[in-house]
């Protein structure tokens, strides 16, 4: 933990024991306000250091890796109250508008990121789309998007376990990570539970699901039936936490909230027993320190997709495998804030997926942070 970082978090701690300690609804209302208080601190911190220290002449946001991490950051700020106006996001948005591509994508040319990058461009412009500017651009975006997908286009059936699914253009095969991307820039490009895209989509991500069902007949489920999700299951499968003995795909915690968010935005039902197995999963290993089977290693981005997920499930609190009731939201503010740099900044020890880089990591943590109001 970086010096400073411990008298922080026992501050905060300490507040809030102090706050259990008051009797009756009051109570609440002040740990409610005190909560709100530390996350608009973190908040407040975090916007500044993106706008004083990470942010290029050109608008851009950590450019050596695309124009994604601009994008995923310029939504973090518009997400909290920075108006598209502010010069900052004014600047990132001009830098990210710059890489429309003929085809309709927003990508850095020559890119091997083209569903990611547009994708999260999509989520941005959005975001800033209060006066239609972007409109005609995203149009583009949604027919480019849909094209990139895994259908029979690429000469796939619904029998391909790759089918439905969206992926980097430098492997051979669609992923959870890039196809939960995807689902997220369908549906705030306003396609519904019924769109093609998003049904197809879905089929993808139940065979992410260590659950057999009739929407996954993999080989998988059988071998770790344990209802979480892993990272692929098309060209034989992979597992970012690795194999069981007998050669099932682990489930882990990013991509098991990624799983269930994406079948929410694809409306599968609370009932669904898809989304029951995955909340059953995430009860028994609700951790707010760890990626749970991954320690470390996408730390900062399995807490902005926790709380995405957490957002989208549309409950206060979150019972566990135990019973114990979690106000996910303050949990996550004040592990947030204990984590967070005396310059604002949150940066992961563990390099992995260039959580290394301060600027992603502050996207990340930002992002979150908007789905704790």
């Amino acid at each position: 933990m970086r010096s400073g970082q411990w008298i922080s978090r026992s501050v905060l701690t300490l507040s809030w024991m102090a706050l259990a300690w008051t009797v009756g609804g009051a109570a609440a209302v002040r740990a409610d306000e005190a909560s709100d208080c530390v996350r608009q601190q973190a908040v407040q911190k975090a916007i500044e250091y993106l706008k004083s220290k990470a942010q290029a002449e050109d608008g851009s946001f950590f450019k050596a890796s695309g124009s994604g991490v601009t994008s995923l950051t310029t939504t973090a700020l518009l997400k909290n109250g920075v108006p598209a106006s502010d010069p900052a996001v004014a600047k990132a948005l001009k830098f990210i508008e710059s890489h429309l591509q003929k085809d309709g994508g927003i990508y850095t040319e020559k890119s091997t990121h083209r569903n990611y990058e547009t994708s999260l461009a999509v989520l941005c412009l959005t975001e800033a789309n209060q006066d239609g500017r972007y409109t005609k651009l995203l149009k583009g975006a949604d027919a480019f998007l849909k094209g990139l997908q895994w259908d029979d286009g690429e000469g796939k059936t619904k029998a391909d376990f790759d089918y439905g699914g969206a992926g980097y253009g430098s492997h051979s095969r669609p992923d959870l990570s890039n196809t939960t991307m995807l689902i997220e820039a369908l549906k705030s490009l306003d396609n519904g539970p019924d769109s093609e895209a998003m049904q197809r989509a879905l089929l993808f991500v139940s065979r992410c699901q260590n659950l057999e069902s009739p929407h996954n007949q993999t080989p998988f489920p059988a071998k770790n039936p344990d209802g979480g999700f892993y990272y692929t299951p098309a060209a034989g499968g992979t597992s970012q936490a690795g194999e069981t003995a007998n050669g099932g795909l682990r489930s882990y915690g990013s991509m098991t909230y990624a799983g269930l968010k994406s079948m929410i935005f694809a409306g599968v039902t609370p009932d669904d027993p898809r989304v029951k197995a995955a909340s059953e999963w995430i009860g028994k290993h609700y951790d707010l320190k760890v990626n749970p089977g991954m320690g470390d290693a996408g730390l900062y981005y399995y807490y902005h997709t926790f709380a995405k997920t957490m957002d989208a499930l549309g409950k206060p609190e979150f019972v566990d495998a135990n019973g114990a009731k979690h106000d996910w939201r303050a949990e996550l503010i004040l592990e947030l804030a204990g984590r967070q740099a005396a310059d604002g900044s949150w940066t992961n020890s563990n390099k992995r997926w260039l959580e290394g880089e301060a600027t992603l990591s502050t996207a990340y943590s930002l992002l979150a942070l908007a789905y704790c109001k």
